[in-house]
């Protein structure tokens, strides 16, 4: 056969195309083993930390995030808690399987498949990328590495935006990813990546946090079309936040259920009616100063930090606990549904008698009536927060007093909601002095446990307790205290002592004689019992006279008074300060047979393992024997059923045993109440900011109408809900040893009679 030049030439273009396919396949081979090559060796270089550290194994096995720490009350409600991040973590068995599986629809269906990295899905999503439908290939896992680890040492965001930081990063992630499926089970990883997540609003960081703000449930009540709807927030918080954007937030909630449909967790039939549901928010921010008890918490929050560093309480590394950050659990003494009670009665009567305060003070000069005004409105103006700021910003004291002379919009809390107004800050400023202020305390006088703490009226506008740091005088509240020694002396509440005024001298700068208002005057002789009854001050300075200021004092600081009380006369009439939480716990002496059990909040302190690392354990003292602290509750229920007490029965109808005692300091400035069952003791505080405002009259003003009602709608809250175990009808018990002090009058008047006749038979 001749083969001829044509037919060279047609064999070389035949196989040259062959020849090049080789080439080219070569090429494609050695560019995929050379990226893979590649690959392999950045992650090995990543691995030994040639782009920074890699979690230790310790580290992994306890990954941390920021939790926030929770307040809880002793009927187990969640009171609050303190945060950076309002994070609080759940075990799978708290979580709803339809989180869990609208989770998994959604963002890895392979996700009981893979080992953490998942490469058939990797490779489609490279795909689909490249076609230009832009997807996340991150598995669940990786996701969970980058939100415990990666972003924790990337605060700034420069690996968001520095394509090299971000890539370096992405190799951490897989590594982290295949080490924590090595370790932890797929629910531990599920349950770790709901309580990463972050949900937005209010620094909303959880699962449990989320349930809560968007739904006011627990995870496990979540419905399917609730947890498609948090789910759905993942991939972005903002852009499909109900609040903001409800539109957004319904398409991709209903998007996230159909893929639950494909995935076999819901039914067609289930889809297409949880697809017609509205979004059903049951929106409960939580902040600092929203939620119960926003007082109690802010003090319990300075006592925690105070007791760690007095006990020197770290972690086991050494480190100082942090309460915005370490999950620790708080347990308190705090009731809830004291709490809520107490707090309603606050609201309930605190706006009727601010109408009252107003009305005494309509068409009066604020200049020509208060005490230094001016000095008051500088005060008020130095310690606003818009002064601070003002200065911060670098504004001159001429600057600054323009601004708050320039009216503005501002946000002013009145009894009936928080109002939006045009005005100058400086007038806002008169306006919050005129606001009426008010706390409340209750505790259990045995186990000195306090069950309710309602510092002040608003914590968003009035951030000062004035349970426990704020003190006032105690005005006629006091006098219990003197007539306590006197019957530890022998007095009877049935002696009789004439009713006219009483000098004192050798104390202090001269000869005291206290005044009596004419219309609450008694005249003649009149027992102890009804001279404490009807708050009379002449037999205070009396029997003041007889017993001394300095046992009187001592008493005072037995029964848990902490600030000073000087040893004269007029403390008889409570001319000193104390906090109403000193005072609760001093008349729980008076309810306990004479013994002073420390006023107690915390139960214990546990880490987020559950881990004890603080019991509380009450002091205890006998501030006076049994039988004197029973005659004084017999004395301080005569206050309620003949005395200024009184309006308790015959206004509000708590007809049980109940003792108190009223206390109106001079020019009307405090009014207080403090009552005593034999299960609950309480004390009530109400007067303005400045002591220089206040009630022009003293029916107004006095304790029996601003603390007397607020104590009797708590306690009638109390009483008519039985679960809360406190009994209406007990009574204060009597010592053990008996009582040989004769608490009936009309006894008490025959055995002196008879003393007398027998007196006169021998010649005394």
């Amino acid at each position: 056969m001749t083969i001829t030049k044509k037919t060279i030439e047609m064999i070389v273009k035949k196989k040259k195309p062959e020849l090049d396919v080789r080439r080219y396949n070569w090429y494609i081979w050695r560019t995929v083993i050379a990226c893979f090559v590649f690959f392999v060796l950045l992650i090995t270089v990543t691995y030994f930390g040639l782009f920074g550290s890699l979690p230790t194994f310790s580290e992994l096995e306890n990954p941390k995030s920021f939790q926030a720490s929770e307040v809880i009350s002793s009927d187990k409600v969640v009171l609050g808690t303190y945060f950076v991040q309002n994070r609080s973590s759940v075990s799978y068995s708290q979580l709803s399987p339809n989180v869990v599986n609208a989770l998994i629809a959604t963002e890895d269906a392979r996700f009981y498949e893979h080992s953490g990295i998942d490469f058939r899905r990797s490779f489609t999503i490279l795909l689909l990328n490249l076609v230009g439908k832009k997807q996340g290939a991150s598995t669940i896992t990786q996701q969970l590495a980058k939100n415990l680890f990666t972003l924790r040492n990337d605060i700034s965001g420069q690996g968001a935006r520095n394509p090299f930081v971000r890539i370096t990063q992405k190799l951490k992630e897989l590594i982290i990813a295949v080490e924590l499926e090595r370790r932890y089970t797929k629910q531990e990883i599920v349950t770790m990546y709901l309580n990463t997540v972050d949900f937005g609003a209010y620094n909303t960081f959880g699962i449990k946090s989320a349930a809560h703000t968007y739904f006011n449930v627990t995870p496990d009540k979540l419905t399917p079309e609730q947890a498609a709807m948090l789910v759905g927030m993942v991939r972005g918080p903002s852009f499909y936040s109900p609040i903001r954007h409800p539109d957004r937030a319904l398409k991709r909630r209903n998007t996230i259920l159909g893929l639950m449909t494909k995935q076999g967790y819901l039914s067609e039939g289930q889809l297409e009616e949880l697809q017609k549901k509205p979004l059903g928010l049951d929106f409960n921010p939580m902040s600092h100063d929203e939620g119960p008890a926003p007082y109690f918490r802010a003090v319990l929050k300075q006592e925690v930090q105070k007791i760690f560093k007095d006990q020197n309480i770290v972690k086991s590394d050494g480190t100082p606990y942090d309460l915005d950050r370490d999950g620790l659990k708080i347990y308190t003494t705090i009731d809830a549904t004291m709490q809520q009670y107490a707090e309603e009665a606050q609201q309930e009567y605190m706006r009727k008698l601010q109408v009252q305060f107003n009305e005494q003070w309509k068409g009066v000069s604020r200049w020509k009536t208060i005490k230094n005004f001016k000095g008051l409105l500088d005060k008020g103006m130095y310690l606003s927060d818009r002064y601070k700021q003002l200065q911060l910003e670098g504004k001159t004291e001429e600057e600054i007093r323009e601004n708050f002379d320039t009216p503005d919009s501002l946000d002013l809390f009145t009894w009936h909601g928080d109002v939006d107004t045009l005005m100058k800050p400086i007038d806002s400023i008169v306006f919050s002095k005129l606001m009426l202020r008010n706390s409340l305390m209750s505790m259990d006088p045995t186990t000195g446990y306090i069950k309710a703490w309602v510092g002040g009226t608003n914590f968003e506008h009035f951030k000062y307790d004035q349970v426990k740091e704020g003190t006032r005088q105690v005005g006629s509240t006091a006098k219990p205290f003197t007539y306590s020694v006197a019957i530890e002396n022998g007095f009877s509440p049935c002696m009789e002592v004439d009713n006219v005024p009483v000098t004192i001298t050798g104390y202090g700068s001269g000869p005291w004689t206290p005044a009596q208002s004419k219309s609450d005057y008694l005249p003649g002789a009149i027992t102890l019992l009804k001279a404490l009854g009807y708050s009379q001050n002449y037999v205070a300075a009396y029997v003041m006279n007889e017993v001394k200021p300095t046992p009187v004092m001592e008493l005072i600081k037995k029964m848990g008074i902490t600030s000073d009380v000087p040893p004269y006369p007029s403390i008889c009439l409570g001319v000193f300060n104390a906090s109403v939480f000193d005072m609760t716990g001093a008349y729980s002496v008076f309810a306990n047979h004479g013994t002073w059990t420390e006023p107690t909040f915390i139960l214990r302190i546990e880490d987020k393992n559950g881990n004890v690392i603080y019991t509380h354990t009450p002091k205890v003292v006998q501030a006076m024997d049994a039988q004197s602290a029973y005659v004084m509750t017999y004395m301080l229920k005569g206050v309620i059923q003949d005395g200024t007490g009184s309006r308790l029965t015959y206004k509000y109808g708590l007809t049980n045993p109940i003792g108190g005692k009223t206390g109106t300091t001079q020019t009307n400035s405090d009014g207080w109440f403090m009552g005593i069952t034999p299960q609950l003791v309480t004390g009530v505080w109400t007067g303005c900011e400045d002591r220089d405002i206040h009630f022009f009259s003293t029916r107004l003003g006095e304790g029996a109408n601003t603390a007397l009602p607020i104590f009797a709608l708590f306690m009638k809250k109390v009483y008519a809900n039985e679960a809360l175990g406190i009994k209406k009808n007990v009574d204060f018990d009597p010592p053990k040893s008996g009582v040989n002090i004769t608490l009936d009058c009309n006894a008490y008047k025959q055995q002196q009679q008879g003393t007398g006749e027998v007196d006169k038979k021998l010649g005394f």
